[in-house]
């Protein structure tokens, strides 16, 4: 049976079109804007997690010494530069005494004075006794030739006259003793003052330590409590961190930390909390902390250098857990996709802690064995059709 011309183009043409198009919707529904996204899904589990901080800091040392004069003056020496290791009491600088060497060579020269005086008054107190003790004894001989008419009564008065002014010279003698005893202490104190204001004048070092700093340089004029150096111990060194107050909850003192320093090629250190400080940074919103180091490195990282510090916090009971890759955001709220019956629909959640894994508690929304999605090619919606694959290569494709 033979078929018109017509028939037969119409037949080659549906011969060829009726596979193009099958080719089409095969292509449109497998990887076009109809085809189903490819995506990763988890099973929820319910299992405790051990939360962690991390944080970054500096690392200072604990103790930090400004050694400077006590009064103002100027520089007349520095011994040491920064990195000298230095050993308690050992002189660090000196302040130029000016004139205080000669006021105190002037003071010991007023006490070798004072002395002299004291030595003086002391034999004129002698001197005034005897005296004393001698005219007594002659007011009390002539009472007795009196009771006898053996003297005038004019003899007799003269001798008890003589008797008072000797009490009297006594007792100016050993008030000018007291006044020269006196103005040796004074002298004595004025240069034991003298000499402690001179023994400040030379700066050393109260601990064991390294010099840090030095802020003058010989010739200089300090103040009163300005620095000339500054020394720190490097045997005591901590972590000044800092975290997120949002995540900060449950920090504090003596829990174990693992310090990583720049310096030491990123090999961790293990430390402890050794304080938790009670003012925050308000402008950062980071709670601040001191974490010590367990065994200080060797080469000691210099000060100032930073530090990448993991806190690990007590193990939180169990949970449903799930990767915090699954949380998404739709309308506002934090939620899942959640996998039912090959179908998707989103499910708010209530998050709560987290651990450096990237897995993350739920309080509310999801139970133990529940399925969501964690990875997806392309951002899905109730209506998406869904591919689970466990090879995340796939989505990329």
């Amino acid at each position: 049976m033979k078929f018109p011309s017509i028939q037969r183009r119409t037949l080659m043409l549906l011969a060829v079109a009726i596979p193009i198009a099958a080719l089409f919707g095969y292509v449109v529904l497998r990887s076009g804007p109809l085809a189903p996204v490819a995506v990763v899904a988890a099973r929820v589990e319910s299992r405790p997690i051990s939360p962690a901080l991390f944080g970054i800091g500096t690392v200072e040392a604990r103790f930090a010494y400004k050694i400077g004069p006590i009064i103002a003056g100027r520089i007349a020496r520095i011994d040491v530069d920064v990195g000298d290791h230095v050993r308690a009491g050992q002189v660090l600088a000196e302040m130029d005494p000016v004139d205080l060497d000669e006021r105190i060579a002037a003071l010991d020269a007023a006490i070798r004075r004072a002395e002299a005086a004291i030595q003086t008054a002391q034999a004129q107190v002698d001197d005034a006794l005897a005296r004393k003790d001698y005219a007594q004894a002659q007011a009390k001989r002539y009472e007795e030739l009196w009771k006898t008419r053996a003297v005038s009564e004019v003899a007799v008065e003269t001798r008890r006259q003589d008797s008072q002014v000797t009490l009297a010279a006594l007792s100016a003698a050993r008030s000018n003793l007291v006044a020269a005893q006196q103005d040796l202490q004074r002298n004595r104190a004025d240069r034991d003052g003298l000499i402690k204001q001179r023994q400040n004048l030379v700066l050393c070092a109260p601990v064991d330590g390294v010099v840090a700093a030095r802020n003058a340089e010989p010739g200089t004029t300090m103040v009163a409590g300005q620095a000339v150096v500054e020394m720190i111990d490097p045997k005591n060194l901590w972590i000044d961190a800092r975290f997120d107050q949002i995540a900060a909850t449950g920090l504090r003192k003596g829990l174990p930390a693992r310090i990583t320093l720049r310096s030491h090629g990123g090999t961790g250190i293990a430390g402890r909390v050794s304080r938790v400080e009670m003012l925050a940074d308000p402008v950062t919103e980071e709670n601040l902390a001191k974490v010590e180091l367990d065994t200080l490195p060797d080469p000691l990282p210099p000060v100032g250098e930073l530090a990448e510090v993991t806190i690990v916090l007590p193990e939180l009971p169990a949970l449903p857990v799930i990767s915090n890759a699954a949380v998404q955001t739709v309308d506002g709220k934090a939620g899942v996709w959640k996998v039912e019956g090959g179908k998707v629909h989103f499910v708010p959640i209530r998050v709560g802690a987290s651990d450096l894994d990237g897995d993350v508690q739920v309080m509310e929304g999801l139970q133990a064995g529940d399925e969501v999605i964690v990875h997806s090619a392309s951002r899905l919606t109730s209506t998406s059709r869904i591919h689970i694959t466990d090879k995340s290569g796939e989505l990329l494709k």
